[in-house]
This record gives C-alpha cells, structure tokens and sequence, in this order.
C-alpha cells in the first residue's frame, strides 16, 4: 500500500517556523501554511482565532512571506503551501505573490475562495466540495497543481466528532473524473477520522485540531501528528 499523504495545517506567526518542524518530526509529508485574513468564509471558530492572533502579532503579507521562508529553513525538504484568499493576493498583487512566495520556499498555493476556471494563469491547489458539480470537478482535476483538495462537507473547517457522510461520494465523483491524487480536508480531527478519511482518498489535511494543540506547545504538537501518522500506515 502507498504511504497516506498527511497535510498540517498552521497558521502564520512568529512559532510557526518550530512548530512546522514538529510536525515534520511527528510524520507530516507536507504543511499548509495559512496568511490570516480578516474575512475567512471558510474557516470555522478555530482558525478565525488563529488568524486574529497573527493579525495582532502583525502578520500581514509581508510577515507571512518571511515566516515562510523562515519555515522553509527549518523543513528543508517538506512541501510548504501558503493557503490564503483572493482578496489578500488581489491587494498584494496575483503575480508579485506568486513570485515572492515561489522565491520564499512554497512549493504550491491555495486560495480557499478563487473559483476553477478563474485566473487560468495562477498555478494553484483547486478545492472542490461536495456540491461542487460534476463539470467543476472535471475541471478542477484538469487545472489543479499537484493534487485535488475535497472540501469533505459544507461549511466552514472545524473539528468534528464524525467524518462527513458525504466524503466517499465526493471522492467516488472525483476518481471517475480525474486520475490527480485526491487529499481531503475540513472536519478531520482524530486518528481514527483521519484513518476512514485515507481509505477513501490518498491523504488528509487536518487543520483545526493541529492548532489546538500547538496550543499546548511544540511536543504537543509533534506527539499528536505521530499519532496521525500512525493510524495512517496502520
């Protein structure tokens, strides 16, 4: 059986640089580094908090770029994905934040409200959900960078205490439409959400959960990504 691609989410700030290289330490294949924003529509209580903290730390563009080319130091090999919104880009400039975070260590990009088919130019991780239509994810998987982000319910991210009902549906649709590797996301939390969650796709982004234990420090962080990891190669 193929190694389960575990993604881990963090949000941009001065301990992110560590905490990204626990994560690495406790199994991690890839971090997903947010740029806080002030609107999140997708993000549930967890995030939104997050990205209040790090705006009141000061991490705007500019920080965040640094913190990842900091990060970049840390985790030499990781693949490192700024996840942010259009909005952020739109003030910055789309190809000037291509560009710089390229040139900070990213090694792709997501932006959770630009829609498939919009800025053809921008090479980009695509998200599709579970209302997402059948043209939209052919789509999607035609233009995505690397791998296809599902979107496992509707609604914004947060722990749940169950994997969405509707992920092996979302997941059946895309494996007909599209040959792209396929991680999923939003509401995975524990080893075992995450172990269901891997038997339907090729990996899982755990985001909300990650932060709350980064929380309680770097081993924190590290021993509940090992414990990710493990359900994942069980």
């Amino acid at each position: 059986m193929s190694r389960k691609t575990l993604v881990v989410y963090l949000m941009a700030g001065h301990d992110t640089p560590a905490l990204a290289e626990a994560a690495v330490a406790g199994g991690a294949d890839v971090v997903e580094l947010g740029f806080p924003f002030s609107d999140p529509l997708a993000d549930g209580p967890v995030i939104r908090a997050a990205a209040e903290r790090a705006l009141a730390e000061g991490m705007r563009t500019e920080a965040c770029l640094a913190c990842l080319a900091e990060t970049r130091t840390r985790v030499a090999e990781t693949p490192l994905v700024p996840m942010t919104y259009a909005s952020l880009l739109e003030a910055y400039g789309w190809e000037r934040f291509e560009a710089d975070a390229r040139a900070a260590g990213a090694t792709g990009l997501i932006v959770a409200d630009l829609p498939a088919g919009a800025r053809p130019g921008l090479r980009r991780i695509q998200l599709v959900a579970p209302t997402s239509t059948d043209e939209r994810i052919r789509l999607a998987g035609e233009t995505t960078d690397g791998w296809l982000y599902l979107v496992t319910l509707t609604g914004t991210t947060g722990a749940r205490t169950e994997l969405s009902s509707g992920l092996a549906e979302l997941a059946a649709r895309a494996r007909a439409l599209t040959d792209v590797p396929l991680h999923a996301g939003f509401g995975i939390s524990t080893p075992e959400q995450a172990r269901a969650a891997a038997d339907l796709t090729d990996g899982v982004v755990v985001g909300s959960r990650a932060l709350q234990e980064a929380e309680d420090g770097i081993e924190a962080l590290r021993a509940y990504v090992a414990s990710l990891r493990n359900a994942l190669d069980a």
